[in-house]
């Protein structure tokens, strides 16, 4: 409060103002975005390595799935085409009749997927409702996985036994065809494996 020269009143004065409130205020205001924008990156980051998750299964069961397809159509191939005359023709032996039928039904299920997945891919939608692709996938790989390794369990003692009289170009083509089984048993296994981590991590809201 100050006095006027004339000996009047004091007149009142106004109070200083705080330079630590004004410091603070801008500061007090911008503070809050900053988790918010943090957070939203962080959301990003985390879809963007989801697709990049998804799509990299996607392709690694495309792949492996082509290799069965490649692998079954190889030994049915080699089987049918064993025949040898006299003893040495596949028709003969039921172990080497039901090889030839899981690999030509391993054949057809993987064409069946990589026609699947390929539209997919073009047209962005499946034959297969979203809620149960997961399951169709694991269940299908499963079942042919588990065909191929009791086909090869079928034809591996006869062979053993084959090959322990006579080792000649039916024994030959035998292990040849047993041998494209079993590839192709391995790429549906693993396919199976791919499919079940994806089935455990598929959303159905």
């Amino acid at each position: 409060m100050a006095a006027d020269a004339d000996g009047d009143e004091p007149t009142p004065t106004a109070p200083a103002a705080d330079p630590d409130l004004e410091k603070a205020a801008p500061g007090a205001a911008a503070h809050p975005s900053a988790p918010a924008a943090d957070e939203g990156g962080t959301v990003v980051r985390t879809v963007l390595a989801r697709w990049r998750r998804e799509d990299l299964l996607e392709r690694s069961i495309l792949v492996l799935r082509a290799l069965v397809l490649f692998f079954s159509l190889l030994a049915a191939v080699i089987v049918a085409s064993n025949k040898h005359g006299d003893w040495k023709d596949f028709d003969l032996y039921q172990e080497y009749r039901y090889l030839l039928g899981i690999s030509l039904l391993a054949f057809l299920y993987s064409m069946a997927q990589l026609w699947r997945q390929a539209r997919r891919f073009s047209t962005g939608k499946d034959l297969v409702p979203r809620n149960y692709s997961g399951i169709v996938d694991f269940a299908g790989d499963q079942v042919t996985a588990y065909l191929l390794i009791s086909a090869l369990s079928a034809a591996i003692p006869l062979t053993n036994r084959m090959r322990e009289g006579s080792d000649n170009i039916f024994t030959d083509s035998s292990c040849a065809s047993i041998s494209m089984a079993f590839f192709a048993f391995v790429s549906s296994a693993l396919s199976a494996l791919i499919s079940g981590f994806k089935l455990s991590k598929q959303t159905y809201i």
